[in-house]
């Protein structure tokens, strides 16, 4: 990934957040020499002093078969994004030196991947992921709530992974190089694009210094 260093986060606890808000995942893996991407959902864990990312796949999946344990792979995760027009810029009017690009954040986890595939494991896996989905809900549902014999049914239909984060690292474009009068004008125009104002925060942030 390009990385300018005035879009560099560093911030674990910054990009832990991202992750966890955004838990659909492209995991990019390469399967016989061909880069392969597959969107899993995966939780961000924190065991024995290590950061994991732990989901499932389909048994029907290749790629179980055909990323042997302990690869690496790379996990993106993508937040906010938005047009950005050059009308959004004072400095445009001023003398026209603004071409449109476009905002956002996105956080690359790479990692070795570990396979998962007795019963006990598959089941903590879904029953966490459930859990934690379904917690916002009136009235969550939980695994128990499936027949014992059609929750094994489904386990056997499945592989687990985790992977242990290796490298960890954010891209987020906001507009940082950009004047302060050109930011502020960035928020007002997104603000009326209709984007939330905690997405417009996002992606009109001030440089971290």
């Amino acid at each position: 990934m390009y990385l300018p260093n005035h879009f560099r986060v560093d911030d674990t606890a910054l990009l832990k957040d991202v992750m966890q808000r955004h838990p659909l995942a492209m995991l990019v893996t390469l399967a016989e020499g061909v880069p392969t991407a597959d969107h899993i959902p995966l939780e961000v864990i924190e065991e024995n002093g290590r950061t994991l990312l732990r989901g499932h796949i389909a048994r029907a999946n290749p790629m179980h078969r055909l990323v042997a344990e302990g690869t690496e792979i790379l996990a993106v995760f993508r937040s906010v994004e938005a047009y950005v027009t050059p009308n959004h810029y004072p400095s445009k009017a001023e003398h026209g030196k603004a071409v449109p690009t476009w905002n956002y954040e996105v956080v690359h986890a790479r990692g070795r991947i570990h396979w998962r595939h007795d019963a006990d494991s598959l089941r903590a896996i879904v029953t966490r992921l459930t859990d934690r989905h379904e917690a916002s809900r009136a009235h969550p549902w939980a695994v128990t709530d499936a027949p014992p014999e059609y929750i094994d049914t489904m386990l056997k239909a499945i592989v687990g992974f985790t992977v242990e984060i290796t490298s960890l690292v954010g891209k987020f474009k906001a507009s940082q190089n950009r004047a302060p009068d050109d930011r502020e004008g960035l928020r007002r125009g997104l603000s009326a694009d209709g984007l939330a104002p905690e997405a417009v925060a996002a992606l009109a942030r001030d440089p971290i210094l």
